[in-house]
């Protein structure tokens, strides 16, 4: 187990801010996460729970324990077609495991930065795809407790970019594992983005789930930036959801704006449409900026602080709010 004091976070966020904490404690078994347990339980100071840093803003230093998971391994179980994956494991590296070992449903989901715990927290989502249609249960350590808890799929309460892990659950558990349940035959989702006119481009005929992940791969690569160039934490703000009525209206206004159908009731508009609309794509306030290629992704352009990000965001939901009557509220953890 690690246990270091005044250090620094600047490895641990995507977005390069230096910022320290006073505690660093990092776990790489479930023995160890119930010592953090028992430290955690015993300490008065605050403490907060990361993964790897790419949905994280910090806007200054964090007096308390930051506690961060080093289990790693990702190995099939006896259940066909299910894997079990340490939670600091580095998300990318299970698609790629799952796609090499004719696993599939997270080709999607390719390229998408942050750890395995972070993406059962999060419901990671990207292209049409949702890790919590692959999650079945995730193993942690209860804080209050030190005891090993099992948690089923259907009692996270998933829902867009949300979990109880984020909501009354927050800061209660260290997640140490998580199963997912791959498919055994290859379904490949396509309606979403681009990713046809992608296919299409390439020549691709008899696709394959190698060829879909690197067409994915290719796709973010070409919107957005690395963040060991750029710091950045991928999209920061979450697509609005609004309802049927509200987008039929914009979309009465505002000819050929793009929507996703939710349910019968519901439209999901993407906000990085909306933020390019207001003029933002491209433009900086100070050192950070939006980024020219993405408008959904907010950047470092060098020496930014976490504050100025801060600011930078709060007029682009200004400005997005007095244009189309919608709030949009980041996908980045603030601290």
């Amino acid at each position: 187990m690690k246990d270091l004091s005044n250090y620094s976070l600047l490895q641990h966020n995507t977005f390069g801010i230096d910022a320290k904490c006073r505690r660093f404690l990092e776990y790489a078994s479930i023995e160890e996460a119930q010592q953090v347990a028992a430290i955690l339980r015993e300490s008065s100071l605050p403490y907060i729970i990361i993964g790897g840093g790419s949905n994280l803003l910090l806007t200054q230093d964090f007096d308390g324990i930051v506690v961060h998971s080093a289990i790693k391994d990702c190995q099939r179980s006896k259940v066909e077609g299910q894997l079990i994956c340490g939670s600091g494991e580095i998300w990318d590296d299970v698609v790629d495991y799952a796609v090499q070992h004719q696993l599939y449903g997270a080709e999607n989901l390719s390229l998408i930065p942050g750890d395995v715990g972070a993406s059962a927290v999060q419901n990671i989502g990207a292209y049409g795809v949702e890790v919590k249609d692959l999650i079945t249960e995730i193993e942690a350590v209860e804080i209050a407790t030190g005891d090993i808890r099992i948690f089923q799929n259907e009692e996270c309460e998933y829902a867009y970019r949300q979990s109880r892990f984020k909501g009354e659950w927050k800061n209660q558990y260290l997640i140490t594992h998580v199963t997912y349940q791959m498919q055994t035959v290859f379904q490949p989702h396509l309606d979403y983005g681009n990713i046809r006119a992608e296919l299409e481009r390439k020549g691709i005929v008899n696709l394959s789930a190698s060829q879909l992940r690197q067409v994915i791969i290719d796709i973010r690569n070409a919107k957005l930036p690395d963040p060991k160039v750029m710091g950045n934490a991928g999209s920061f703000f979450m697509n609005p959801i609004v309802t049927k009525e509200k987008y039929e209206q914009l979309a009465a206004q505002y000819e050929g704006m793009p929507h996703y159908t939710v349910d019968a009731a519901h439209e999901k508009i993407p906000a990085g449409w909306m933020i390019d609309q207001c003029g933002w794509k491209g433009k900086s306030m100070g050192r950070a900026g939006v980024h020219d290629k993405q408008a959904l992704v907010l950047v470092n352009r060098g020496g930014a602080t976490g504050k100025e990000i801060v600011a930078l965001c709060e007029a682009i939901q200004r400005d997005v709010k007095e244009k189309f009557g919608i709030e949009i509220h980041p996908e980045v953890n603030i601290i």
